[in-house]
């Protein structure tokens, strides 16, 4: 008879397991991180700065949301219509074409003006001149020196007037266009206020005290005795504002000025008798006093003191 021992099944040994050795390293798992926690990704800076964009855009939109709701919310409570959304494609659109209308015109603006000015279709062919009483037209074409047929957009309207003006018996000289073929030049010319005899005959001046011409002075225009007569002598300037502040009756009647300075200015009348005037203060009150005054006999009339008028 067999032993129990002689019906057991042999138990095969395990085989020797091999040491790793001691300098190996243990394999690295790429879910574990160096202190040994898994399932944490490494995040590097451009990971994280992504992510924190994103959510701070995601915090804004939200905060956007939340205010466009509290806002709709408001307008049901008050009854109002709900907001329309904008709609900033249409106003983009319209600003466009606003911009490309307005580059246009520009272009054709500037075409035109080129056009005008290089052709021409609008040129000077007609020269109209106002105001002219002693000067001739030919004179103030002369000095106008405008050459026929030129573009009126090349014409220096101011340097006409300019040229104009030279001319003595000219007080001031207006250069205009009138399109499309007319340039209109306006003319005021000086008035005689007064003369002075010199030896190459007698002169006369005006109310500015400018001597503007040689030639017989008109009918009845008073006579000036002054040392220096001009627009800058100062006894010039006090006998003109004398003359000038005469009622027309009175200065009809004057036949000289005398200004030896402008302390002691006198008039002599057409008909012989005297003004004796003094200064040029209280000028409008001295002309109101000599009109009554002249209407009295007598031959020598002092308006000197306005106060105190006196007829002897």
């Amino acid at each position: 008879m067999t032993g129990p021992d002689d019906h057991a099944s042999e138990v095969p040994e395990p085989a020797p397991v091999a040491e790793a050795p001691p300098d190996a390293a243990p394999h690295a798992d790429p879910d574990v991180d160096s202190d040994g926690d898994d399932g944490e990704d490494f995040e590097g800076p451009r990971r994280r700065a992504r992510r924190e964009r994103e959510e701070r855009r995601a915090a804004q939109d939200r905060a956007t949301a939340i205010e466009n709701a509290r806002r709709e919310a408001k307008r049901r409570v008050e009854g109002k219509p709900p907001e329309q959304a904008k709609r900033p494609a249409r106003g983009l659109i319209r600003g466009l074409k606003a911009l490309l209308w307005s580059a246009l015109v520009s272009v054709i603006a500037v075409g035109l003006g080129l056009l005008l000015y290089f052709t021409p279709i609008m040129a000077a062919r007609s020269t109209v001149i106002v105001g002219l009483n002693t000067i001739s037209q030919e004179e103030i074409l002369q000095a106008a020196a405008v050459v026929p047929d030129t573009p009126l957009l090349q014409i220096d309207t101011d340097a006409v007037a300019e040229r104009v003006a030279t001319i003595r018996r000219v007080a001031s000289a207006r250069v205009q266009r009138e399109y499309p073929s007319t340039l209109r030049i306006t003319i005021v010319e000086r008035v005689p206020v007064v003369v002075k005899d010199y030896p190459d005959g007698p002169h006369l001046f005006d109310r500015d005290g400018v001597d503007f011409a040689t030639d017989t002075p008109p009918l009845g225009l008073p006579y000036l005795d002054a040392d220096n007569p001009g627009p800058t002598d100062a006894p010039t300037k006090a006998a003109l504002q004398v003359l000038l502040a005469l009622r027309p009756e009175v200065a009809g009647q004057v036949g000289r000025i005398a200004a030896p300075s402008v302390a002691s200015i006198t008039l002599t009348l057409i008909d012989g008798r005297e003004v004796i005037w003094g200064t040029t203060d209280r000028t409008e009150e001295k002309a109101l006093k000599l009109g009554a005054l002249l209407t009295q006999p007598g031959r020598t009339y002092d308006v000197s003191s306005p106060d105190l008028p006196t007829v002897k």
